[in-house]
């Protein structure tokens, strides 16, 4: 399951999604605590990937290698001003990094695909 907040929706509307428009959630290797959600308003999917959730407003989207990686998922929206941006935030991460850029899951594998690291 995939919570998204009503602030979230609203600056995803506000970026592009709706229509033919979904939002691309991957997981990359990469970051301090191992592991970063990446996302893109896009409206192709490629090969290998699968709808992780949808609701009337929004469709999310994802390969197979991240789905595991996206239970449990929160989406949410900051417009403080130092650090304004999406937030994504997962209770079944064993830890994550300082600048909660990256993190880490208890029980799962590691994955295959390369990945970025962190600005910390």
């Amino acid at each position: 399951m995939i919570t998204i907040s009503s602030k979230a929706r609203k600056m995803l509307k506000k970026q592009g999604l709706g229509g033919d428009a979904f939002v691309r959630i991957l997981v990359k290797t990469g970051g301090c605590a191992g592991m970063t959600y990446e996302a893109e308003i896009a409206e192709v999917m490629w090969p290998g990937e699968d709808i992780a959730f949808q609701d009337n407003e929004v469709t999310i989207i994802s390969d197979h290698e991240s789905m595991a990686f996206l239970n449990g998922l929160k989406i949410d929206y900051s417009d403080d001003l130092i650090s304004a941006g999406y937030r994504f935030r997962n209770d079944t991460n064993e830890s994550s990094c300082g600048c909660g850029a990256s993190f880490a899951l208890a029980g799962f594998p590691t994955l295959d695909q390369g990945g970025t690291s962190c600005d910390c």
